[in-house]
């Protein structure tokens, strides 16, 4: 891997992230910059999902042995689990995923048919026992915060939902300038691992090849890549180094809802089966930061970058104008910082600055006018223009999720 694209040493000088042995091994820190990348990144998932009529919970990031019994997960993932904690006579664990939790949730009511389909997301976090050999930086930790949904579903709404799922991805995928290097199918191989049910496999199996088939992706199968409970469309990413690993996933399990006996009402009246189909837009928030780190370089998008917009005032003269600049972008919501004649000549802190998108400079005739020279971080150069109208612009161009630094928002 080439040092310029490794997240794990980029991320180390942009002051993202870093890791002490004191608080342990695949158990990164975020640092200020970072903190805000991951916060912009979670709250844009969050805002895709309730346009999408999805409901958020919050769930313990801890659970009885029991439930993970139940789910199947300790039968099948207990080697990349904690280990239990004995608690008042009980044991406990740190979950190794969400969707026992979801499913309790959703078991606690009762349900109609006219509810389904019934969308229920959470970043939450989980915890897996990784072996120190195969830790990295932000790609394989122990703590890991998950974009995850449930979706339970009738059986004739299940291809639907995977497909609406895919195309949840697809979007977020273009906002975020990523390129999938392949989509995946992924089937369960020889071994023990997997849930014995032929029938749940073939079932699933073909709804996510419908999935597939309606959205009109290319996809490769790939045995030995499912989960243990059922098969999954893996969306697969490429790093600096050629490594490929899975981002986003959209799985169809038969087996919870039969292990928790989940049901709803239907219109006869009768108990049903739901069908659980999971899905995660971005995956985790640690692997997603990471890929984005090397896809861009630390360039990130403008509505996702830690620093949005930079105000070079030529002199101290221009200083109070700055200030204000940054007050006004604060009110906007957008990440501002002044970087003043202190820190250097001009041409040098427009070196500093070339990863921040928008870089405002502010001479003694703009300050007069009230305008702003705006440079773009690809170079190109705006003629001086009312500080107003480039903030509006900027500000519509953030908030549309755009990756053009000055096109027209509403295109």
């Amino acid at each position: 891997m080439t040092t310029k694209h490794d997240h794990r040493k980029l991320g180390r000088e942009l002051g993202l992230f870093d890791t002490d042995p004191l608080i342990g091994a695949g158990l990164p820190y975020w640092l200020p910059d970072g903190a805000a990348v991951r916060h912009t990144l979670e709250e844009y998932i969050r805002d895709a999902e309730r346009r999408s009529g999805y409901q958020h919970v919050y769930s313990p990031v801890l659970g009885k042995r029991e439930l993970y019994e139940i789910s199947g997960h300790w039968a099948h993932y207990s080697d990349d689990m904690f280990p239990p904690m004995d608690l008042g006579g009980e044991q406990v664990v740190l979950r190794p995923s969400l969707c026992p939790h979801h499913a309790v949730i959703y078991r606690s009511r009762s349900h109609s048919y006219r509810e389904l389909p019934l969308r229920m997301a959470e970043l939450g976090g989980m915890y897996r026992s990784e072996h120190s050999g195969v830790l990295g930086g932000l790609t394989r930790v122990r703590a890991i915060q998950l974009n995850d949904a449930h979706i339970f579903c009738t059986l004739d709404q299940v291809a639907e939902e995977a497909q609406a799922a895919l195309e949840m991805i697809r979007r977020a995928y273009e906002a975020l300038g990523i390129t999938p290097t392949r989509y995946r199918l992924s089937l369960p191989g020889p071994g023990g691992k997997y849930v014995a049910a032929p029938e749940k496999w073939q079932r699933s199996t073909a709804l996510l090849t419908d999935a597939l088939d309606r959205s009109g992706l290319p996809y490769e199968a790939a045995e030995g890549e499912a989960a243990f409970y059922g098969p999954k469309i893996d969306v697969q990413v490429t790093d600096a180094a050629g490594r490929e690993s899975t981002l986003s996933t959209v799985q169809v399990d038969f087996h919870q809802p039969e292990q928790f006996d989940l049901h709803y009402i239907g219109a006869d009246g009768a108990k049903h089966r739901p069908v659980m189909v999971h899905r995660s837009i971005i995956g985790s928030v640690e692997r997603a930061v990471a890929h984005l780190i090397e896809q861009h370089g630390g360039a990130f998008p403008a509505w996702l970058a830690p620093t949005q917009l930079v105000i070079l005032p030529i002199s101290d003269t221009e200083l109070p104008n700055a200030a204000a600049l940054a007050q006004r972008c604060t009110r906007l919501g957008l990440r501002a910082q002044i970087a003043g004649p202190d820190r250097g000549s001009l041409g040098a802190r427009i070196r500093e600055a070339r990863l921040v998108p928008y870089q405002a400079v502010i001479g003694a005739k703009e300050a007069a006018d009230d305008h702003a020279a705006l440079r773009l971080r690809d170079g190109r150069r705006l003629d001086p223009q009312p500080v107003n109208d480039a903030l509006t612009h900027i500000s519509a161009l953030i908030g549309a999720h755009s990756t053009d630094l000055w096109a027209d928002p509403a295109s």
